[in-house]
């Protein structure tokens, strides 16, 4: 049984395209607002910040490295994430209770093997 096809058919035929739209894993991500609630920015680009510790993650198998992150507090809503420190010898730079800010990984610097949730990109150390 195909699809409708007469004069009186484009309810039918829109409403059927409107519920085959949710069967989308794209669409579905895009319009069920739950992948911005997951976002512990909030769904924006980047987030001032507030470093808690220094820490040192494992990285994920066949890799043996520590990779140098930070665990760092959102000033905006209070969430607390582990982010990851770029560049040899950055994580010097940073002290506790310094005010960093946060940046998504994006498409283009994916990071495979450390379990992080974002990279961590130093923007003023308050104090100075």
């Amino acid at each position: 049984m195909g699809k409708c096809r007469g004069l009186r058919s484009a309810r039918k035929l829109r409403s059927h395209r409107r519920d085959q739209k949710w069967h989308d894993k794209q669409y579905k991500k895009a319009h069920l607002g739950t992948a911005l609630k997951a976002n512990p920015s909030g769904g924006a680009s980047h987030a001032k910040e507030i470093v808690l510790e220094k820490v040192g993650v494992e990285a994920k198998q066949p890799n043996s490295a520590i990779r140098k992150c930070a665990r760092v507090q959102l000033i905006k809503n209070g969430k607390k994430i582990t982010a990851f420190v770029p560049s040899d010898g950055c994580l010097n730079f940073i002290e506790e209770n310094d005010e960093v800010l946060v940046a998504g990984f994006g498409r283009k610097r994916r990071a495979v093997g450390p379990p992080v949730d974002q990279p961590l990109y130093l923007d003023d150390l308050s104090g100075l």
